[in-house]
């Protein structure tokens, strides 16, 4: 299998960052093709251009050589993890911006030619997961809906297709863990990806 690991925090000394290291170590102990992507150390551009929202609904949306580069990524792995915190209760504008820039139509998407209708563009991805930390307790996260899992086990899963499996790994409250649980959880992050099939 091959796995695109998406990591969006700015600060490499972040908690995110070891989940991500976790993550990659998990995955390539059980023998897995990983690529990583860690979105700010690549200097990545989270605002779409103008000259790209133009060229959204042409047929040649991407105007990017990086853009690209993710999108042949993206079209290629069978499963994508993406590692973030969840900030005012939803993905950074970071990881956000990754998705507006990069699943555009003919990657992320497409239109049926004869109704119109959207199709799924991410057939080749069998399984999503999500890995993230919130500073709110889970019945708080709850209560507002969860906005960044929604986004990704719900509508990118329905670019990728109803059979991709999704798996997600929350640390609530991680602003009151001591660090025995942040290390026990970011050791299940890596016995998870571990055993990921």
């Amino acid at each position: 299998m091959h796995a695109a690991v998406i990591l969006a925090h700015p600060n490499p000394d972040s908690y995110a960052h070891e989940l991500a290291r976790r993550a990659v170590s998990g995955l390539s102990s059980a023998g897995h093709e990983v690529t990583l992507l860690d979105l700010a150390a690549i200097g990545f551009r989270a605002a779409m251009s103008p000259g790209e929202r133009a060229a959204y609904h042409t047929d040649d949306p991407i105007q990017d050589p990086m853009i690209e580069e993710h999108a042949r990524l993206i079209t290629s792995v069978d499963a994508v993890v993406f590692v973030y915190p969840t900030w005012w209760g939803g993905l950074p504008a970071l990881l956000k911006g990754w998705l507006d820039r990069v699943l555009v139509p003919g990657v992320g998407f497409r239109f049926d030619d004869k109704t119109g209708k959207v199709r799924p563009g991410l057939t080749n991805v069998r399984r999503i997961v999500g890995i993230t930390t919130y500073g709110s307790p889970r019945w708080y996260v709850k209560l507002i809906n969860d906005c960044g899992r929604r986004s990704l086990l719900r509508t990118l899963r329905l670019s990728c297709g109803l059979k991709t499996k999704t798996t997600w790994l929350p640390l609530y409250a991680i602003d009151t863990e001591d660090h025995t649980g942040r290390t026990e959880f970011a050791s299940s992050v890596e016995r998870t990806m571990a055993g990921l099939r």
